[in-house]
């Protein structure tokens, strides 16, 4: 006797998620579409949950609008992300054929939930800042608000005294880029562990951190923007307070304290390689900042395999350089060392992992390797 299986339930009413069902009447052949950002047409980012697997089976998830994403290229060579307990997550087999993205899923268990990269829920930040402020010497400096009226803490780790050095790390300014704040992560277990190596940089170094941008954007599930459909990454030439009150904020109290060096993490949907872009079309850059960079690069090269300096952006042009970036922007306004961090959604081709590709994990570990290489430099900065 045929067996008729009933259709998968198909949810994203939570944090980060995203998906419109097409068609979920057959449990074998899902049809699905991703959902654009709220008051944007940006779409990439996808996060949902299937319910009512066949253990043994082979489900395929199809996201039908794949081509119409922001960056269609970025789904070549990509593997999407699985996890049967929202704790460890794993790749799945995935393939592009132009039009749609395909995920095939051998199910293990009833429950799944698929996304882009490795999710960090807004419950874990909330649990990663009320950890930070148990570690002594990290303080929460400021706070601002969101278009929606989410906090976005500044914490500083160090005392603030005159004269030493103000390094700026902020993540996630477009909130799809989940790995961005695995990396601040990171930085705070550094921090929490206090060895030898973090005791050097923060007597000589005030550490500024932000370790979401863009707490509106994740919750909602976006790729890009924010809930005013604003790029941050676009909006330091001229923030407001209606439409980037985020970027608003960090400037403002970047003006306050100062900056001798500035991190912006993010994630890069279509290089499978960590790198830095930098400020060499900025109109007054530098030997000195040139040599600093170089610094950077080849003293992180040295501490990580993870870190490579072949692949990644084209450079600016003499005093052609965007200045609505942040690491351009924060680099003019303060004339220092200055970096956009990339990580990648897919694997990491100089050291792949088959499992997880580039993960949450692998993006904590390099947060120590970039705090090493911020306590080479510091005494360089000025």
């Amino acid at each position: 006797m045929a067996v008729t299986l009933p259709p998968l339930h198909i949810d994203c009413d939570f944090d980060s998620g995203n998906i419109q069902v097409v068609d979920a009447s057959h449990p074998h052949q899902v049809r699905l579409g991703i959902r654009p950002d709220t008051h944007s047409g940006h779409f990439q980012w996808f996060h949902f949950s299937a319910c009512g697997l066949t253990p043994g089976q082979r489900h395929r998830f199809s996201l039908e609008n794949a081509s119409q994403s922001s960056y269609p290229a970025a789904w070549a060579g990509y593997q999407a992300v699985g996890s049967y307990d929202q704790q460890t997550w794993f790749r799945v087999p995935s393939h592009f054929d132009g039009t749609a993205l395909h995920i095939d899923l051998d199910a293990e268990q009833a429950q799944v939930w698929l996304a882009y990269f490795e999710p960090y829920p807004r419950a874990r930040h909330n649990q990663l800042i009320e950890r930070a402020l148990h570690i002594p010497g990290v303080n929460l400096l400021a706070s601002g608000r969101s278009v929606q009226g989410r906090e976005i803490p500044l914490l500083r780790a160090g005392d603030g005294a005159p004269g030493k050095r103000k390094l700026w790390l902020i993540a996630q300014q477009h909130p799809g880029e989940h790995m961005a704040e695995w990396f601040m992560e990171g930085v705070i277990d550094c921090l929490a562990h206090n060895d030898t190596k973090v005791q050097q940089l923060l007597a000589a170094a005030d550490l500024y951190l932000i370790c979401n941008m863009n707490p509106d954007g994740a919750y909602h599930g976006h790729l890009r923007t924010n809930y005013a459909g604003q790029d941050l990454n676009r909006a330091w030439q001229d923030p407001s307070l209606e439409r980037s009150p985020e970027v608003f904020f960090a400037q403002a109290q970047m003006k306050q304290y100062g900056v001798d060096a500035f991190v912006d993490v993010h994630g890069d949907e279509e290089i499978p390689h960590v790198f830095t872009a930098a400020c060499e079309g900025n109109p007054e850059y530098t030997p000195r900042l040139a040599a600093l960079e170089a610094h950077f690069r080849d003293t992180l090269c040295a501490l990580t395999a993870d870190f490579q300096q072949v692949h990644g952006y084209a450079r600016s042009a003499p005093g052609q350089a965007n200045l609505t970036l942040a690491a351009n922007a924060v680099g003019h306004a303060h004339d220092c060392l200055s970096l956009t961090l990339e990580m990648p959604f897919k694997d990491h081709d100089d050291a792949p992992n088959l499992r997880t590709g580039w993960s949450g994990a692998r993006s904590k570990a390099l947060a120590a390797a970039v705090l090493d290489t911020l306590r080479s430099l510091t005494h360089e900065l000025r």
